[in-house]
C-alpha cells in the first residue's frame, strides 16, 4: 500500500501533457454508425453531420469503419455477440484488415467525404482503433509472432475470445504505427479513440505519439482506459469510466451523490494535475442490444438532464451519444442496424432535449471557467442528494448546483458573494440570498442552478 501511495504522489507531483484548445474547449459526439442513420454508411452519416454540428458539438468520434472479420465460428465470437440473437459474425470490435474500410459502410473516398464533410462544418474527427485484439482469420495471421501463444504454442484468445496481439513483437509495432500514420496522412484524421488501450503496453501509444506529431501537431489520442500515467506524454484524456459507474449507482439508490465528490477528489490526488476525462452518461457499449438499459429508460429524461447538466460543468470534456440529443430510448445494438427514431425529433419532447443540448454546448463554448477552471468543491447540508461546486478562473467564477434525487430538496450553500450571481441555466429551481455569502436553494426533482459572478 505505501509503494502504490508513493506512485500515486510521484504522479500527481507532474503535470499532464499539454493538449489542443479544440479538445480541452470542445465537446464530443459519437456516431455509431449502424444506430446514427438507417442505412448504416458512411455515405448517409456524412448528410447528417450537419445537425450533429447544429447541437454545438465539435468533435466526432467515430465508430470503428476497418474490415470485419466474418468467420463464423461461434467460438470466436464475444459472450455479448452471442447472447444478442443476432447471429452476425462482423463485430466492428474484431477486425480482419486493419488498412481496409469495411464494404458494410463503404469506400476509402466516402471515409475521406466524411472528414472533409466534418473539417467544413467546423468539427475533427477522432478514428476508434481496435489494436488489443484482432478476427480470428486476420490477414495479421500471416504472421505468427504478431500473436500472443499459450503454453502449448497455440494463438492466445482474450476476454472477448478474440485473437490477442503481441507487443513484443517489433514488427507488429511497426505495422500498427504505420496504419496509424496511414489514417492521418491519406484521410486527414485528426486523432484517435483507443480500444482497450490500458491492455496495450503505455510505451506503444508514447512512440506512436512521437511518430504521429511531426504529421499533426494538434493530435489527440483519447484511451479507453483509465490508467493514470496516460496522459504523461501519450495521451490526451481518458475515459471516465469510473465517474460513469458511481452515477448509474447514485440514479439507482445505491450510493449517495456525495460519493462522486470523493471519488473525483480520489482520481484528482492520483493523477498528473491537468489530467483530463471523457465524461459520458451513454455509449456503444452501456446503448448495446436493449432499450432497458437506455438513460432515458433507467434515469428519466429529467434525471438525465440533471446529469448532462453536471458533465457539462465540471472539468473534462462532456460527451454526447448519437441520439442522446433528441431523448431517444430504442434499444441499439454493436451487432446489428437499429437506428436512431431521428422522426420523432418533431416531437415537443426531442425538441425540448435538443434545445437544452445546444445551451449546454454554448455555455461550454462561451464560459471559460467551464473549459479551462478550477474546480472547487462546495458544502451543502444535503450531501445525499446534492452536488455543488464552482468552476473559477482569475475573475470569473461559475456556480453549479445539482438535485441528483427525484425528491425536492431544500439545501443551503455558502460561497464568498453569491448574492451577487446570476443564473444562466436552471431547471425547476428557486433561490433566495440570506445573506452576502450564503443562499438557500429549492431544487425540484433533478434541478439545478447554474448562475455566474465576475469578482
Amino acid at each position: 500500500m505505501a509503494a502504490t501511495t508513493s506512485s500515486n504522489n510521484a504522479l500527481h507531483s507532474r503535470i499532464a501533457r499539454q493538449s489542443p484548445e479544440w479538445l480541452t474547449r470542445g465537446v464530443m459526439y459519437q456516431v455509431w454508425l449502424r444506430s446514427f442513420t438507417p442505412e448504416g454508411t458512411l455515405r448517409a452519416a456524412t448528410e447528417k453531420l450537419a445537425h450533429v454540428a447544429g447541437t454545438g458539438a465539435t468533435i466526432i468520434y467515430l465508430s470503428p469503419v476497418c474490415l470485419q472479420d466474418d468467420d463464423i465460428r461461434q467460438e470466436f465470437w464475444s459472450e455479448r455477440q452471442k447472447k444478442c440473437g443476432f447471429n452476425n459474425p462482423k463485430n466492428p470490435y474484431r477486425i480482419k484488415d486493419y488498412n481496409a474500410v469495411d464494404p458494410e459502410y463503404g469506400t476509402d473516398d466516402d471515409l475521406r467525404a466524411f472528414v472533409n464533410e466534418a473539417h467544413r462544418l467546423g468539427m475533427r474527427v477522432l478514428l476508434d482503433l481496435v489494436y488489443f485484439h484482432c478476427g480470428p482469420t486476420s490477414v495479421l495471421m500471416e504472421h505468427p509472432g504478431y500473436f500472443k501463444k499459450n503454453p502449448d504454442g497455440t494463438i492466445a484468445t482474450g476476454e472477448w475470445h478474440f485473437p490477442v496481439l503481441n507487443y513484443e513483437s517489433p514488427e507488429l509495432r511497426e505495422y500498427m504505427w504505420k496504419n496509424m500514420e496511414r489514417w492521418i496522412t491519406d484521410f486527414d484524421m485528426d486523432g484517435f479513440r483507443c480500444d482497450v488501450s490500458d491492455a496495450v503496453p503505455l510505451d506503444f501509444w508514447e512512440e506512436a505519439r512521437a511518430r504521429l506529431t511531426p504529421l499533426r501537431p494538434d493530435l489527440v489520442i483519447l484511451a479507453e482506459g483509465e490508467r493514470a500515467a496516460d496522459q504523461l506524454s501519450a495521451f490526451d484524456i481518458d475515459y471516465g469510466f469510473s465517474w460513469y459507474y458511481v452515477t448509474r449507482d447514485v440514479f439507482a439508490g445505491k450510493k449517495n451523490a456525495s460519493e462522486m465528490r470523493t471519488l473525483w477528489q480520489r482520481v484528482a490526488s492520483e493523477r498528473p494535475r491537468g489530467n483530463r476525462v471523457l465524461r459520458f452518461t451513454e455509449n456503444h457499449d452501456f446503448a448495446n442490444d436493449t432499450g432497458t438499459n437506455r438513460v432515458e429508460t433507467m434515469w428519466g429524461s429529467a434525471g438525465a438532464e440533471a446529469m448532462l447538466a453536471v458533465n457539462f460543468t465540471l472539468d473534462g470534456v462532456p460527451f454526447i451519444y448519437n441520439g442522446q440529443e433528441i431523448a431517444d430510448a430504442s434499444p441499439q445494438s454493436i451487432y446489428t442496424r437499429l437506428p436512431v427514431h431521428w422522426e420523432l425529433m418533431t416531437q415537443a419532447k426531442a425538441k425540448s432535449r435538443l434545445a437544452f443540448c445546444r445551451d449546454l454546448c454554448r455555455l461550454r463554448g462561451t464560459e471559460r471557467a467551464l473549459s479551462q477552471g478550477d474546480v472547487v468543491w462546495i458544502d451543502n447540508n444535503q450531501p445525499d442528494s446534492v452536488l455543488s461546486f464552482i468552476r473559477a478562473i482569475g475573475n470569473e467564477q461559475i456556480a453549479v448546483i445539482v438535485n441528483l434525487s427525484k425528491l425536492p430538496v431544500k439545501t443551503s450553500i455558502a460561497v464568498e458573494n453569491i448574492s451577487a450571481f446570476e443564473p444562466l441555466m436552471t431547471r425547476g429551481t428557486t433561490c433566495t440570498m440570506t445573506a452576502q455569502d450564503k443562499g438557500d436553494f429549492i431544487l425540484g426533482a433533478y434541478g439545478f442552478y447554474i448562475g455566474t459572478c465576475k469578482k
